[in-house]
């Protein structure tokens, strides 16, 4: 039995996840023509061989047009299944659970990468081939100064829109991903109808907030009608803009009691990322500085959470998931930094058996050395006693 509540397995539809701890969905910005390639598949292969219970791809681009850059992954067709599912097969052989986090860009699409300048393409890049493309948006407002104006979505498109989401959540369930992720957060597409900061629109998609929740909900209602019964769905959002007048905590608390009737299973709590207009009310980025719109969705709209933003050392995952604040913690650079960290949270806070569960071309030799021995042969009464206290 566990000690640690991060160490408690967490079931969810069909899904039985070993521990509480979540990759994040991490962009890489080095797929081809939305094509995963060897670098994901030992970049998220290496968090199932640290531990995690459940590793998230990247924000996968439902449409060509939906990419944030030109190195984004897709699922826009079926030609990006199979590399897609050598990730898949890989990740599940070392253990953990796998899911994809299905995304629009929106109006933030056509940027270069952030090594590049995180910003629109410039010359240097269309110079090598990389040209700008159409953005898309509930409203023709762009994301900040000198950014692409998007072209309005009209109420067909916005139609093809949700079925192109179901699609690419049909070819997921194919590819054998264990849970899906909708992204509604960050500025991207869903998130640029929620807020009113970025929807002026004045037809069913706009202007009250049930009318901006409206695209977000009929992804969501399309993506669980097409997924089987007994895979987890997770939403994304930005529990607050951090801008004055813009998209609130309460808000997110409505959409997601809303979600949750519509089949969503757990709420991914993050924030900001919408506009570079407005007076900025977001506080400093400090250790957990988001897990409280976890708290307070899980406690008001009665559904289970996962805490991200600076979830740094075990002590404090712990502790985030001890005191209700959420269900899931998920990390992103601090696996980048150590993507051991669950085995290494697993020995700081003295779980039993914390080498049981490594690779055992690991765990023998670091077990051994964890009680100052350093060789010992299988059958010796000494290595046999030991592999017994290890896994105790």
């Amino acid at each position: 039995m566990a000690r640690n509540r991060l160490f408690e397995p967490f079931d969810v539809r069909g899904l039985a996840l070993k521990n509480r701890a979540v990759v994040s969905p991490m962009c890489q910005y080095s797929a081809v023509d939305g094509m995963l390639n060897d670098w994901h598949t030992v970049h998220l292969s290496q968090f199932a061989m640290g531990g995690a219970a459940l590793v998230f791809v990247e924000a996968t681009a439902v449409e060509k047009r939906g990419r944030i850059t030109w190195g984004d992954s897709g699922l826009w067709s079926d030609a990006h299944m199979a590399p897609m599912r050598t990730v898949v097969d890989r990740v599940k052989a070392r253990g953990s659970a796998i899911g994809i986090q299905l995304a629009h860009a929106g109006r933030k699409a056509s940027i270069s990468r952030p090594w590049e300048g995180d910003c629109p393409l410039s010359s240097r890049e269309i110079a090598k081939g990389e040209v700008p493309w159409d953005t898309v948006g509930a409203s023709p407002v762009p994301f900040d100064d000198g950014w692409i104006v998007p072209h309005e979505l009209s109420v067909p498109e916005i139609a093809d829109l949700v079925e192109n989401w179901a699609a690419a959540a049909k070819r997921a369930v194919d590819v054998g991903f264990d849970c899906i992720e909708i992204h509604s957060a960050h500025g991207y597409l869903s998130h640029s109808f929620l807020s009113p900061l970025s929807n002026r629109r004045t037809d069913q998609y706009g202007g009250s907030r049930d009318n901006r929740m409206r695209f977000t909900l009929e992804v969501v209602e399309a993506v669980r009608a097409t997924i089987p019964d007994d895979m987890p769905l997770f939403l994304r959002l930005s529990c607050i803009d951090g801008k004055k007048d813009g998209w609130s905590i309460e808000d997110s608390v409505a959409t997601a009691q809303r979600a949750k009737t519509l089949g969503v299973d757990v709420i991914d709590c993050s924030s900001g990322g919408i506009a570079g207009y407005g007076e900025n009310t977001l506080p400093p980025s400090t250790p957990g500085y988001q897990v409280e719109h976890a708290a307070t969705i899980r406690r008001e709209a009665d559904i289970a959470t996962q805490a991200v933003g600076l979830i740094v050392e075990p002590s404090q995952a712990e502790t985030i998931l001890r005191s209700g604040s959420a269900d899931l913690v998920a990390l992103a650079r601090e696996l980048l930094h150590d993507p051991y960290w669950t085995r290494h949270a697993a020995i700081a806070l003295g779980e039993p058996g914390a080498f049981a569960d490594w690779p055992i071309q690991y765990g023998h030799w670091l077990g051994l050395r964890a009680q100052g021995m350093f060789g010992g042969r299988a059958g010796d009464s000494d290595t046999e006693n030991l592999k017994q206290h290890v896994a105790e």
